[in-house]
């Protein structure tokens, strides 16, 4: 069976999807948050970095031809911005420790 015809990757896929749309939907209203709503929404935007990160881990791992593809077309993408794979999750990770470090500066 090919990596793509896995329910189980599927699955993954679509509500990793799902999820990260939600999330960037409810972040264009991230400066009406309150602290503690700021706190929860980076929370989850850390907790999908983590689960993306797992997913794209298991295609670099598999054997299967069209999940090599799409790593490659992934490095290939993010080529162009002059980033690795790596450096686009710690960039997000960087990102998410600088609006946590403003979080906690507010009163």
């Amino acid at each position: 069976m090919s990596f793509f015809e896995s329910e189980i990757v599927q699955q993954e896929a679509k509500q990793i999807f799902e999820d990260y749309q939600s999330l960037l939907q409810l972040g264009s209203k991230y400066g009406q948050f309150d602290r503690e709503g700021k706190k929860i929404f980076i929370d989850q935007m850390e907790a999908m970095m983590e689960r993306y990160r797992i997913f794209m881990k298991r295609f670099e791992l598999s054997e299967d031809f069209a999940a090599k593809m799409t790593v490659e077309q992934l490095k290939t993408h993010l080529s162009q911005f002059g980033m690795t794979p790596q450096q686009m999750f710690d960039q997000m990770h960087l990102t998410l420790e600088r609006m946590k470090s403003e979080v906690e500066k507010q009163s």
